[in-house]
């Protein structure tokens, strides 16, 4: 759904009305051409609404279901495809030859289940569909002919904060609820969910529990399965409602069957979410390395001294220059605490200390605690902070401009990260300058573990006219190959979708694929929910 007076991309991310302006596009593309050493990039115009013809749909929905269904134009485009750098180069080719035949609304629970009715009984595919910001396929409208056509189900109307339990600290909350909504009905409680992915703006409660979420914290809650309480999930076979409870032995826990599920097994309606006071009190700082090893090893003492700072990426040379958080001749660690109960000058000091047993250094007042956001926006952390946000709108441009560019990301065992990280960049990088000639590879850690870190690679590499996929395609490969083979996994929080499959089927043991597909076939019958998704129907 739309803010009154302003409507979504139905192409690609964000507000039609943000993004860079031609102005700042000309200069993104000449810093661009520089850096891959080209002559020149040259910018697509984005493809507009009465470019783009849509197949008739194949269904309609039934009268009962029409007044919260659609078949208009911007509604079908819209919910074509997620944000993938693969979606957004077919939405410049003008390519939706695959929308969803309707697009669904439901209004609450009942209308859900009643969706569901009419799609089993007549053999329609739907898609559940949160904000729209999968990266991996994930709300794609599948191309299987055994099925009359495709229901795109919009969570996007329960949005809502239904109960507030301020002894408890936590939320019952409805599935579709947007990033910003959430926090706004959650503040004058003085409480927060502090769960901000990168899509925080357009993607939705529900959206993250399916895909299991990485979000705002580096450290201990990494995942949105730490603050999930209860679920309740509309089935094709009914309702599952888990118990709220802090903890139970008893028996494997209902809502972890539908952590992850990524709408296979059912319909994530509402959750009851733990929840934390609004921070008062934050520290933050940056320390340099001379190169990205050295602030590994520190990360890895931070993260096994217990310290739990809520972020601690580690940024290399080029990835650090490139958001304006260093020079381009150092590895940039992002360090913060925050609370809403006390000062964090003695965490603060620890993580220091342990980065400086590893060659960090850092201005003598970094760190020191303070009483408000102000250390957000300054500095290393600031600049990074505000490439991080304005990166989606960002890629869209560079796709405008005809290059490649892409994210993976993954998590691996210290002891493995050596090898690994040699092996990914390896292969990746001789998979660049194989397809592409030129472009660069950098890495970020992302979030980091007792155990180990999740690493964050980033490609940014010259595309041939008419080529871009199948660069992509090959450079994907290449860099899922080498994750698998060196022990890592297929994704650390951008969930399987469709374009994960061919490595997930690999590293997922057998036993539980069966597991699996016996869920579902439990719970989803007539196999309509999210085909192709983490399992064959």
């Amino acid at each position: 759904m739309s803010v009154p007076g302003r409507r979504r991309r139905f192409w690609g991310w964000g507000w039609e009305d943000a993004g860079p302006s031609p102005a700042q596009q000309e200069a993104i593309g000449r810093a661009v051409a520089a850096r891959l050493g080209l002559d020149a990039v040259h910018m697509t115009p984005p493809p507009r609404l009465e470019e783009i013809a849509l197949p008739p749909p194949r269904i309609a929905a039934p009268a009962r279901l029409a007044p919260i269904c659609s078949a208009a134009p911007y509604d079908r485009a819209a919910h074509t495809y997620g944000k993938s750098f693969r979606d957004v180069v077919r939405a410049y080719r003008r390519d939706f030859r695959h929308p969803p035949d309707v697009v669904a609304f439901p209004r609450d629970e009942v209308d859900v289940a009643a969706v569901l009715e009419w799609a089993t009984g007549a053999h329609v595919a739907v898609v559940p569909y949160g904000g729209g910001s999968s990266v991996v396929g994930g709300v794609e409208p599948p191309r299987d002919e055994r099925f009359a056509g495709v229901v795109s189900l919009d969570l996007g109307r329960l949005d809502r904060v239904l109960e507030v339990d301020t002894a408890s600290r936590a939320a019952r909350i409805q599935a579709g609820a947007l990033g910003p909504a959430l926090e706004e009905q959650l503040r004058p409680h003085g409480l927060t969910l502090r769960h901000f992915p990168q899509s925080f703006e357009f993607s939705t409660l529900g959206g993250w529990i399916a895909t299991r979420s990485g979000g705002h914290y580096a450290t201990l809650y990494t995942h949105i399965d730490d603050f999930v309480e209860a679920l309740r999930v509309v089935t094709p076979t009914g309702v599952m409602a888990s118990r709220r409870l802090p903890g139970s032995g008893a028996g494997p826990s209902p809502e972890r069957l539908f952590l992850g599920s990524e709408g296979i097994l059912g319909v994530i309606v509402e959750a009851w979410m733990r929840l934390t006071a609004r921070p008062t009190f934050r520290a933050a700082a940056s320390v340099t390395f001379s190169d990205f090893a050295a602030g590994a090893a520190a990360v890895r003492a931070i993260a096994q001294a217990g310290l739990y700072p809520a972020n601690c990426r580690l940024l290399d040379p080029t990835e650090a220059a490139t958001a304006g958080a260093g020079d381009g001749q150092a590895a940039v660690l992002l360090l913060a605490f925050e609370s809403a109960d006390h000062p964090l000058d003695p965490w603060m000091a620890r993580a220091l200390e342990c980065a400086a047993d590893h060659g960090g250094r850092f201005a003598p007042e970094a760190g020191r605690t303070r009483t408000s956001s102000e250390g957000e926006r300054e500095g290393a952390a600031g600049a990074w902070r505000r490439a991080f946000l304005d990166a989606p709108y960002l890629r869209d441009a560079l796709v405008g401009m005809g290059l490649v560019t892409e994210t993976f990301e993954t998590a691996v065992t210290w002891d493995r990260f050596p090898a690994f990280h040699a092996a990914v960049m390896t292969a990746t990088t001789d998979a660049v300058h194989r397809v592409c000639g030129r472009g660069q590879v950098t890495v970020r850690f992302t979030h980091a573990y007792p155990d180990g870190p999740a690493p964050y690679y980033t490609v940014l590499a010259a595309g041939r006219p008419g080529s871009q996929l199948e660069q992509w395609a090959e450079i994907k490969a290449a860099a899922s190959e080498a994750i698998l083979a060196a022990g890592g996994t297929i994704t650390h929080h951008h969930a399987v979708g469709r374009d994960h499959r061919p490595w997930y089927d690999r590293e997922r043991p057998a036993p539980f694929a069966a597991a699996l597909a016996a869920a579902k076939a439990a719970l989803d019958p007539a196999g309509i929910l999210n085909p192709g998704v983490l399992i064959d129907a």
